[in-house]
């Protein structure tokens, strides 16, 4: 089964049909027959954009447990000194704390396709023993 780790931008773009990269990430993402995962950081995140929108809370909520998303939680100690110094090490592209956890779990889960809209960022990024990060190609 193919499992898609999930960043903030699609979600939120998912979500509002009046953001930019709405019309880019919706098909994709309706057509996805296979397995999301993301952090708590990036719910967190999420939540926080769409917060505004009427009824944007609640569609997360909805979007997430439908979609049968898993979100693992990133953030005890040893898991924020790993995403600190990732921080570290990509603060010139930058790097925020939602996407250190997602390279960390991309890293546990051996997973390597991102669905994000940051593609600078996560074409750079690397996991401790130097995989690359793949952002799925059809939201460019």
């Amino acid at each position: 089964m193919i499992t898609w780790i999930v960043d903030t931008g699609p979600l939120v773009a998912y979500l509002d049909a009046d953001d930019p990269s709405h019309a880019r990430v919706a098909p994709h993402w309706d057509a996805f027959c296979g397995q999301l995962v993301t952090s708590s950081a990036v719910i967190t995140e999420a939540m926080h954009f769409v917060a505004t929108s009427p009824g944007g809370p609640r569609s997360l909520a909805e979007l997430v447990e439908e979609s049968g998303m898993e979100v693992y939680d990133l953030s005890r100690p040893p898991e924020l000194r790993e995403a600190a110094a990732l921080m570290e090490k990509y603060a010139d592209t930058p790097m925020d704390f939602a996407d250190a956890t997602l390279v960390l779990l991309a890293e546990a889960l051996r997973i390597d396709d991102v669905v994000t809209l940051d593609f600078r960022g996560f074409s750079a990024y690397r996991t401790r023993n130097g995989r690359a990060l793949r952002p799925v190609p059809e939201l460019r």
